[in-house]
């Protein structure tokens, strides 16, 4: 269960100190020991209904105290009984029977609340099953938040897989919200772990996920048009290259020596499952991706974070003054900006993959646990920087001119 914050566990303890702050400087005729019938309530705030019954007998005997002690509120004993105190009495016992049942609900829906955060932890690492860190000599590190913070999973998607073609990688976002894009978030990635293996390059899988989101998109109820925006990329092991499908999906960005360069497609390709309306096949792009070089993947809920001014996220401006970290540290600098930059108010899922390739002669770390990490909003640092890059592989297509 979430723990309470610290205010307002110590909030009955206040609000008596403040009575007994003011009940010896007010006059008689204003007894301030009769706003303890609000004390049960203030308790059910923060404790359970057992400490909350704990705190309606002590407000009945505390205001019989200051009913009748001369030394505190300047009365006799006879007004122990008058009949407006014992009113307050009655009022206090039936006031702290409501914050009891106020408390007892609201321990049960924070209990609920628990269970379902666990469920849709559990949820998502089934949707979104931890990626490997390393996968041959390619790191992979990850960030995912959902607009929905009790739900935690969304329809943004992403996979990196290790292959016999190389290490395929993809992210991807739902047109949509809610539970039918979990589904059809669930069934891309579904498709793309077996097609990874199975097809030999990159159109032939992009045609594999057609097929498949063009079915499940035939057994929605009622029609609904749905599509699904991603980009395909292959890292050969004996390549310093980087293959890439842009199926109507925000470019990546590519980090080289300091240098960052959008990654757009020459010849975009459809959205999923809109392949056959549009027509057209799957263009490749191939860029340059030497030891060293880190490529980011991202959902167009990070371009489309806005601060109080409407204004968008400027990514790329903000990873160049990042360009120095190791992945990990990059994507923790990305993920406090975004919720600093947007007020704490992210209204989009946001999927974000970084792959890097290992430089030359750089032993990989140890595994971290980025799950909690990222749940938490921190992460451990990765100690090590990477290397000097190498030179550029003749073979190596023409890098796009850096922004």
């Amino acid at each position: 269960m979430p723990a309470q914050p610290a205010w307002l566990r110590w909030l009955p303890v206040i609000y008596v100190a403040t009575v007994l702050a003011l009940e010896p400087i007010t006059p008689v005729q204003w007894p301030v020991s009769f706003v303890l019938i609000a004390l049960p309530v203030v308790a059910a705030y923060a404790h359970g209904p057992a400490f909350v019954a704990a705190v309606t007998v002590f407000a009945i005997v505390f205001e019989g105290v200051l009913a009748g002690t001369p030394c505190c509120a300047g009365r006799d004993v006879g007004y122990l009984w008058e009949r407006h105190y014992v009113a307050t009495y009655f009022s206090t016992a039936l006031v702290g029977m409501l914050g009891a049942l106020l408390a007892a609900h609201r321990t049960r829906r924070e209990r609920t609340l628990a269970t379902v955060r666990s469920v849709a932890e559990t949820a998502q690492r089934v949707l979104l099953r931890p990626v490997p860190h390393l996968l041959g000599r390619i790191g992979i590190e990850t960030l995912y938040l959902s607009a929905a913070a009790e739900a935690r999973i969304g329809g943004d998607l992403f996979e990196a897989m290790s292959t016999a073609h190389g290490v395929r990688l993809l992210i991807g976002d739902v047109r949509g919200k809610g539970l039918l894009a979990v589904e059809t978030a669930a069934a891309m990635l579904a498709a793309f772990r077996e097609a990874a293996h199975d097809e030999p390059d990159l159109p032939a899988m992009a045609r594999r996920l057609e097929r498949s989101m063009s079915r499940r998109a035939a057994q929605l109820p009622g029609g609904e048009e749905r599509f699904i925006t991603a980009v395909l990329a292959e890292i050969p092991d004996d390549e310093p290259v980087v293959r890439i499908v842009n199926c109507g999906h925000p470019p990546p960005l590519l980090i080289d020596r300091g240098r960052i360069s959008e990654l757009a497609p020459c010849d975009p390709s459809p959205p999923f499952n809109l392949g056959v309306l549009l027509g057209g096949d799957y263009h490749v792009d191939v860029e340059p991706f030497r030891p060293g070089d880190q490529l980011l993947l991202y959902t167009d809920g990070v371009t489309e974070t806005r601060d109080r001014t409407g204004a968008f996220y400027p990514l790329t401006q903000r990873v160049r003054e990042w360009t120095g970290l190791p992945p990990r540290e990059l994507l923790n600098h990305l993920h406090r900006d975004l919720v600093a930059y947007s007020g704490a108010a992210l209204d989009d899922d946001i999927a974000v993959l970084v792959a890097h390739r290992l430089p030359d002669g750089e032993e990989p770390g140890p595994h971290t646990d980025r799950a909690r990490e990222e749940s938490n909003g921190g992460a451990r640092r990765q100690r090590r920087r990477l290397g000097a890059a190498l030179g550029r592989h003749p073979a190596a297509a023409r890098r796009r001119r850096p922004h």
